[in-house]
């Protein structure tokens, strides 16, 4: 129970990595905000499951790209729950894929300042609290946000999706740099490949060609990256990095 006493939020935390995230932080002893914008029945189903086995959990719905919704959310939050000491980053932005020569602007724009302004306005939100929470002589905040391998190591169809991500593990660095001195640590965590039903409808040959090659020869699962989130937090002295979390992938 590494995280008791502590609170957080993880946005976009109905489905997939964020709810895997999100189970990870409460079995650790956080109180966890369980962040939704349309799933609603899949948000609560995971705050049943948090609360059946013993945790704290509250649905919050906020559409994370709104300054005004994540500042009433994190206001929630803090009223139900306490000052948010754990921000997740995982609100999913979604995009077409399209080679660069057809990708509409529109679309390549809407992918880009969707992520950062989901990283951005969540954080803007969340930092005071976890400064309030100091002053009254808790542990220093912690910021993870989940990015992309996709940001290092594109694919065809992904360019909007490879510079969103890059651009937040650049905003990553930025904030460790400017609220380490204030006790605040920011990192990364970059899946591979993930078996979610974000990639359920991707080609059996495309998930098994990502296995190959991998050393681990297989594809990632939701509870890997949830392991990962939470090796961070207890990772007391890691700030401004990003960790890939892909069996290896990068190495070879």
């Amino acid at each position: 129970m590494a995280l008791q006493g502590n609170v957080a939020l993880v946005t976009g935390a109905s489905r997939g990595i964020g709810a895997a995230v999100a189970k990870a932080l409460a079995a650790q002893g956080a109180a966890v905000a369980v962040n939704y914008f349309g799933s609603e029945a899949a948000a609560k189903t995971v705050v049943a499951e948090i609360q059946a086995a013993g945790g704290r959990a509250l649905a919050v719905r906020a559409d994370a790209r709104d300054r005004a919704q994540v500042e009433a959310m994190a206001a929630a939050v803090q009223a139900e729950l306490g000052p948010i000491g754990i921000l997740v980053l995982n609100a999913a932005i979604s995009f077409p894929m399209k080679g660069f020569l057809d990708y509409p602007w529109e679309a390549f724009e809407a992918k880009v300042l969707g992520e950062m302004g989901a990283a951005f306005h969540g954080c803007r939100a969340v930092v005071p609290q976890m400064l309030a929470r100091q002053k009254a002589g808790a542990d220093g905040g912690a910021i993870i946000a989940i990015t992309s391998g996709l940001a290092r190591n594109p694919g065809w169809g992904f360019c909007a999706h490879s510079a969103g991500k890059a651009a937040l593990e650049g905003f990553v660095r930025a904030l460790a740099f400017e609220l380490g001195p204030m006790g605040i640590r920011v990192n990364a965590v970059a899946p591979g490949l993930t078996l979610t039903d974000a990639t359920a409808n991707l080609p059996e040959k495309n998930k098994q060609a990502a296995a190959e090659h991998t050393p681990l020869r297989r594809n990632g699962r939701a509870e890997d990256i949830a392991e990962a989130v939470v090796g961070i937090l207890q990772a007391g002295f890691v700030t401004g990095a990003t960790l890939p979390v892909n069996g290896g992938g990068y190495a070879f």
